[in-house]
């Protein structure tokens, strides 16, 4: 008759990133990034009251992370990153909602990233939840030296 299928059903936790958690996160970085963050940027994000920073947790580990900093009223999407091997399981939309979603974000106008151009995924996740394109920054990325589209979101019309 039919043939059989198998459900998995993945525990996700979100939750503020801890000092103890970026040995992990460094790790997913390194594995997403060309010029990946050090465990110091990590740790000064952490500590930084201007700054939310949230990781995706299961029962195997850190999955993925985000970091957002505010300035005044500014908020800017520094990184966001999945396990290689988590990734298309929605686990980059559950961090974005949730930092989206926080009351760190109430006090941002504007929520500014900047993606590479060539990113699609990430630009469509972007656009998914409201970003629009205002602005190029030409050669800002390294190895390989690629533009960043500027994207933006006005938390306010969500």
């Amino acid at each position: 008759m039919g043939g059989r299928f198998s459900l998995e059903l993945i525990v996700m936790k979100i939750r503020l990133m801890e000092p103890s958690d970026v040995p992990e996160v460094v790790e997913i970085e390194r594995l997403s990034f060309s010029t990946p963050w050090s465990e110091l940027s990590f740790y000064k994000e952490i500590y930084n009251p201007r700054s939310l920073c949230l990781v995706a947790e299961t029962e195997e580990g850190i999955a993925g992370y985000i970091c957002v900093s505010r300035v005044i009223d500014e908020c800017h999407i520094l990184n966001l990153a999945v396990h290689p091997f988590k990734r298309r399981q929605g686990i980059a939309t559950m961090l974005l909602k949730a930092a989206l979603d926080s009351e760190y974000a109430d006090l941002c106008r504007y929520i500014y990233l900047e993606v590479r151009a060539s990113n699609l995924a990430a630009r469509r996740l972007y656009e998914k939840f409201g970003f629009r394109t205002v602005g190029l920054r030409r050669n800002y990325y390294l190895n390989p030296i690629e533009d960043a589209i500027i994207m933006m979101l006005e938390p306010c019309r969500r």
